[in-house]
Formats: structure tokens, sequence, C-alpha cells
């Protein structure tokens, strides 16, 4: 459940499936050279949008208005990506304008008949989306006094979370992803029959608590469904029932439910999820942490739930008062905590800011396997979006683009920059996603500019990441290379949020503005080095280690591996000559030393090979057990303390005098297990933790 199906290599928010497995196996089989250029292709920066044409005044936002857009827009979307189906709700000044249906709830491959998408009837998975029914319920105990945003929540748990540093981990830390906790992804999603138990999830092998908190922006599932645990702490109610009494009933969401699997009167109205069109329908998927991601619902009842959060009057009674609802609203964090990135996009106590033609846009997104959502408040404008698909589409990226066609397309159409023309029925080019932060005011003199652009200069991998174990070679994917071009501008190869480069300016200390769109990144430094780069509200880029260069691994890790195969190779080759030319046997001295080398080479090769298996594994959401893990690490152990045996067996080459040939042949096997065992221990593969 992540908060948007972009990237890396777009983004750190969730990768599609046949991405992940794609990169994962790159990275860790010696054919990962194909992979040495991800983040750091010399592409030509994507050109600016077109100049604006004319100012003319927005669309009319009426439901006969809104639902020729979309019956112009996402049928003929939906049969070019092979996504299934969508869902769609648009509301305005207190009332739903429009609820639609696209495409299909249930294909009919499986023999029934197709189903059409109805947008009130059929329920769909909105992922992360969820974690706004989880901040209101905060909020709600925050209102009556039962929580506290800014107390340690270790006043509140009946377990102790892993920390590494001293500060308090809030509620307020925990509703904006900056607890510092890295990614963690065993137990995410299931299928039916999977048991949810949202106390044991938590504290079963939790995640390392990476950063200090308040500093960084890392998206977290984990934080977020602590979160919701402290919802059943305060309340004494499991979380499923008390969002449902006191979120859902209270918003009039009477077709949503968190239970899993659903209660029978919903379970038939759910909709099928698909890969694509043309897929075998999926099962129906079970979320390990509740409070993060399990939210089932109609597009009619993501409406009501948008007009409660811009304070209409739905359902039984208003969710938060006025103040809260404001508090929910408004920038979480500021200087004090972020310094210099609190000018950039920020979190509030819930949504990412995604504000766009100078309108406040507050959003969240959503992906399960197969669902992919996301919804939009415009609380100055009294209206919102939402959008929710069933399938991933043909396309890696097909789900992500769609969405970002509609929502842009949405926000240009009906509420453009001053200046601009409105878009009418074809759909905007150029920026690919709502921009983050208010745009700061005032501007940087070309000095200072180069100055700031030649500190930022170097190699960045995503603030959502793991580094406590082998999960930490998923960093080699994706990285993002910033450079200096024109003196005093930076080009992002690729650009955050994007799989093309794009050139940005700076507009502020310490903020830029993409050259020709609306996104913005925010840089804070310390002591004259980057600390990090804030480019959306619950995510950053990092440097990267210059021992951990790209270049560097993976030619390290690509010889090595050439070199090991080579030699396995070369084994029954070397004794069907030696056997046909009547060769004797090498000699007993330094038989040792040979046989363990031999050992560690195998080793190192398996160890590799599980790697591999592994990862690709653990990317596509299937578990893999511990025992095969430690086996795995057995033989990378026996591939690292390999070196010593071919150490011994060079130096024993050497003394006698055994030829140029085989000394460089033990040169090179020793220098293949050193290279191994040095990228087993820089990324972690031989850590004690195996938990992911």
């Amino acid at each position: 459940m992540t908060h948007e199906t972009v990237t890396r290599p777009r983004s750190p928010r969730h990768l599609p499936r046949r991405v992940r497995i794609a990169a994962a196996l790159a990275t860790v089989v010696a054919v990962a050279a194909t992979v040495a250029g991800c983040g750091t292709a010399q592409t030509d920066p994507a050109p600016p949008d077109p100049a604006p044409a004319a100012r003319a005044e927005p669309a009319a936002l009426t439901g006969a208005n809104v639902n020729a857009w979309l019956d112009g827009l996402l049928p003929a979307a939906l049969a070019r990506t092979g996504v299934a189906g969508a869902s769609v709700a648009v509301v305005r000044d207190g009332e739903i304008l429009t609820a639609r249906g696209y495409g299909h709830a249930d294909t009919g491959d499986g023999g029934t008949d197709a189903v059409p998408v109805d947008p009130d009837r059929h329920l769909f998975r909105v992922g992360s989306v969820s974690k706004l029914v989880t901040a209101t319920a905060v909020l709600q105990l925050v209102q009556s006094g039962r929580l506290d945003l800014d107390t340690d929540i270790a006043e509140y748990l009946d377990f102790t979370v892993p920390r590494r540093y001293r500060q308090a981990i809030t509620l307020r830390h925990l509703l904006t992803h900056t607890a510092g906790f890295e990614e963690r992804i065993a137990g995410l999603i299931g299928t039916d029959g999977t048991d949810v138990d949202l106390r044991a999830a938590l504290t079963n092998d939790p995640p390392e608590q990476i950063y200090e908190p308040g500093r960084v922006p890392a998206y977290s599932n984990y934080g977020n469904a602590l979160a919701g645990y402290l919802v059943e702490r305060a309340s004494g109610t499991r979380f499923e029932e008390y969002v449902g009494s006191n979120v859902l009933a209270r918003a009039g969401m009477s077709s949503s439910s968190f239970e899993q699997p659903l209660p029978t009167h919903l379970s038939d109205r759910m909709s099928n999820g698909y890969e694509r069109v043309g897929a075998p329908a999926a099962p129906f998927e079970i979320v390990g942490t509740p409070p993060a991601g399990a939210l089932s619902a109609p597009a009619t009842d993501m409406a009501r739930f948008m007009l409660a959060q811009l304070g209409e009057r739905v359902g039984e009674a208003p969710l938060l008062d006025p103040a809260t609802r404001e508090l929910m609203q408004r920038p979480a964090l500021d200087a004090a905590s972020l310094g210099t990135l609190a000018d950039g996009p920020r979190m509030t106590l819930g949504y990412f800011e995604e504000n766009r033609n100078g309108h406040r846009i507050l959003g969240h997104g959503g992906d399960t396997l197969y669902f992919h959502s996301h919804l939009q408040l415009y609380p100055d404008d009294r209206t919102g979006i939402y959008l929710s698909l069933n399938s991933t589409g043909a396309g890696a990226l097909d789900s992500h683009e769609l969405r970002q066609a509609v929502l842009n397309g949405f926000a240009d159409r009906y509420f453009p920059a001053e200046g601009t023309q409105p878009a009418g029925d074809t759909q905007p080019t150029g920026d690919t996603r709502p921009a983050g932060g208010v745009q700061p005011a005032g501007g940087v003199d070309a000095a200072t500019a180069a100055e700031h652009a030649a500190l930022a200069a170097g190699t960045y991998e995503s603030s959502r990441a793991v580094r406590s174990n082998f999960l930490t070679v998923i960093g080699l994917v994706g990285r993002t290379t910033v450079s200096v071009t024109d003196g005093d501008r930076l080009l992002f190869e690729p650009a955050p949020l994007s799989d093309s480069a794009a050139v940005y300016e700076e507009v502020s200390p310490w903020v830029w503005r993409e050259v020709g769109g609306q996104r913005t990144v925010a840089m804070r430094v310390a002591d004259g080095r980057v600390e990090a780069i804030s480019f959306d509200s619950a995510f950053a880029l990092l440097p990267v280690p210059s021992e951990r260069d790209s270049a560097l691994v993976l030619t390290v890790l690509v010889t090595s591996t050439v070199v090991l195969l080579l030699v396995v190779l070369s084994w029954p080759v070397r004794a069907v000559v030696r056997r046909r030319l009547g060769r004797a046997p090498r000699d007993r001295a330094g038989r040792t030393a040979r046989i363990l080398t031999r050992v560690a080479v195998a080793g190192t090769l398996l160890a590799l090979a599980g790697w591999a298996v592994s990862v690709v594994s653990i990317m596509e959401l299937r578990d893999v057990s511990g025992a095969s893990l430690r086996v795995v690490q057995l033989m990378q152990l026996i591939g690292l303390l390999g070196v010593l045996p071919a150490a011994v067996r060079l130096v024993d080459d050497l003394r006698r005098r055994a030829g140029w040939h085989r000394v460089t042949g033990s040169v090179a096997v020793l220098l293949a297990l050193a290279g191994a065992g040095w990228f087993a221990v820089e990324f972690m593969l031989l850590a004690p933790s195996i938990s992911y």
C-alpha cells in the first residue's frame, strides 16, 4: 500500500510488479550490467510545455460537462491501456456532481457474463487512500483528548518500537511519514485465508529506525499502521470496528468496510481485480496492516468521504469539528524540524500537498497489486475528485499515467492557472503529476544559484529504503543523478516522479522549480553537504556514499561474477584436456587450498543466484522462508571465507613458480572472490537480520 504507483525507476512510491521484478533480478544477478545506467542515463530532458494560450475562462464545472469530458477520455484510455474498469466521482459545493463507471467489474473471462462497473454498487480496493480514514480516526481521538499529537507513542503502546534515536516518536511523525522507519515488505498483501492480526504484524520483525524523527520524509506503511493501532489502544475497540462506526458510518459510507474478508452483504459487490484485460481475475487481497490500506469502497461512498472532509454534512454526524479538520489539512511540520525542506511540498496530517495551477490541492494515492486509486480535494474550491482502477494495465506504468491524465486534466480544465488556456477534450502533456508545495516567492542571484547547484551535483537514492538487511541491494535500482547545466540549473536524470530527465531552476533559496513545469524540489544542506532533496510530501532523495556508486558496485559485481562463471566452466574443460593429452594429475601440494577455493567459487555463485530468486519473490510479495535465506547467507559466507584459501593458493603458485597462466588464474579468482565478498558485506547480505 503505497501513496501511489509510480516508481522507482520513477519515484520510490510503489513499483509496478513487473518493473520491480525486472529491477530486482537485474540488480542481483551477474547480468546486472544491463542496469548499470539506471538512473544515470544521459537522456535529453523533456521539452517544456508549450507557451500558454490566451487567457480563457475555466470550463463549467457541471455534472453534464464533467460527464461529457470523462466519457470522451476514459473508455478510449481503458481500451488503450488494457485496464478492465474504472470508477470515478466528483463532488462540488456540497453535492455529488457525478459518479461514473467505465469498463467492467467482471470481464467475463471466467465463463460468466461481463458486468459493467456500477459506481454505486461495485467496491474497489482503495489502497493507501485508506490512510486518510486512519488519520481521520486518529484526529477524532486527538479532538476528544484521548490522544495527543506530540506525546511519545511509547506512552500509548503495549510493546516497544525499535529506536536508534532518543527523540520521541509522535503521532505527528507517524501521520507525516517522518518517524524514520525503513521500508518493510513482508506480510504487506496476502490472499484469502491469510490471518490478519494488527498487533502481531507490528511486533513481529518490525523495521529498523534509520532516520532521526521529524527530519527525513520517508513513506512508511508501518508508521501509519502504528497510528491505527493507537486508535485501537485509545478507543478500546478493534480498529476495523472503530472506523466502521466512527468514520464510515458518520460519513454515510454504508457500503464500505475495512473488514477482510468482506462481510457477506458486501462480498458479492466486490469488483474483480486484474493484472490487465484478458488476465484471470485475482483473488481478494488481504492487507496485513489494515490501517495502511484495507478499505474497500464504491465511488459514491468515497464521494461522501470527500464531502465530509470538505466540511459538508453527510451521513450521521461531522467527522471532525472545523478546527480539527483545518488542523488535518494544513502542513504539519515546519522549518524547526525539516529545515529548508519545509519550503517544498509537505505532508499535512494525512494528506500530500499536490497543488497545481495556483490552487491548493490535498491528495493521496493508493495501490494494491491490482487496484490503483487517487483522491484529491480542492479545499478552497469546495471540490473533490476520486478515481479508482481495477487493473494495472498492459504496460507497467499504464495505471499511473491514466490516473495522472484524469487528475491533471481535471485541474487544467476546471481550475486552470491564470493566463493559460483550460484543457479541452484532449489531455495536457509535459508535467506528469500534480505539483507539490506552494511556490515560495523571491529569486536567487546567478552567483548564488551556481554555488547551490554545484553543491547539489551527485547521485541520489530514495529515502524510502531498506538499510538493515539484504534488501539494501534494491537501492542500486532507480537512482537519480543530478548535474549542473547552463551554469546554475540542475539536470535531474530521471526527474522526480518521472521516467525522463528534466531541468530545474532555483526560484528561491534552496527551492527549485521544473523549467516549463510546476513541480518543485527543496534541498537541505549542512556543513556544505547536501543532506536531502525533498520532491514529494513524503519522499526525499538522499546522497549515495561514494563507495556505493552504481558504476563501481556493478563493475565489481559483474566482473567478479563473470570471472567465477568462467572458472566453473573451465573445470570440465581442463579435466577433458588433461585426460586427452595424457597429463598427470596435479600434485598434491596445495590440494586443500584448491578444493576449498573451488567450494568458495561454487558457494558464491549459488548465493548470488539464491539472492536473485529471493529478491524477485519478495518483490512479487511472495513470502520467502527464513530458513532458505539463511542457507543463501551460508553459501555467501563460504564464498567470503574462500578468500583465505584462494590467497594461500596464489602464494603457493608463486612460491612454486607454477607459470604465468596459473598465477594469473589464481589472482583472478582471488580478486573475484574478494569483490563478491565486498559486495556482500557492503550491501548487508550477511547481516544478522533477515527481516524484510
